[in-house]
């Protein structure tokens, strides 16, 4: 399992499609919300 942490970011959400496009399916996405 890889663990991305700003998931909901920029930076954090291209490297989760990234991961996506190379087959990596066990993504848990971590993020704080509450500063927008």
């Amino acid at each position: 399992m890889i663990v991305v942490t700003g998931g909901a970011g920029f930076i954090g959400s291209n490297i989760v499609k990234g991961l996506n496009k190379r087959g990596y399916t066990k993504i848990l996405v971590v993020d704080n919300l509450t500063k927008g």
